[in-house]
């Protein structure tokens, strides 16, 4: 067993509360789908904005999905001029029993330009 980071990432039209939680819950399902995950297995998760998202915390998306017992943080990005504009990104600690090289990482929406080699087109 090993605590791992799965990263994640994606972006909303607009800073608009159900966009917000939508487009959370859609990727932390992916990113658990894709990996095999059981939520019990999730040690800890941080979200973090891009400073044009501040209609309610990303995290919500996750106890709405009944992730009531995994600690979660929430914190603002720094605001770089050309980054990403309206991105959620995810970082999940989990502790599983596969090598590092097995995690997949997701990025959807705009934020598959933050990692192109992670986007949903490069994975086979």
């Amino acid at each position: 067993m090993g605590c791992y980071g799965i990263r994640g990432a994606t972006s909303v039209p607009r800073n608009g509360e159900e966009e917000i939680l939508q487009a959370t819950r859609t990727l932390l399902k992916k990113m658990i789908d894709d990996n095999g995950i059981a939520v019990e297995r999730i040690v800890s998760v941080i979200f973090t904005v891009t400073q044009d998202l501040n209609a309610v915390y990303p995290a919500r998306a996750a106890r709405n999905l009944g992730w009531h017992e995994t600690p979660l943080l929430c914190a603002q990005d720094i605001d770089v001029p050309g980054s990403l504009s309206r991105c959620i990104r995810v970082l999940l600690h989990v502790d599983v029993d596969r090598k590092p090289d097995r995690i997949r990482h997701v990025y959807l929406g705009e934020a598959q330009s933050l990692r192109p080699d992670w986007a949903e087109e490069a994975v086979e």
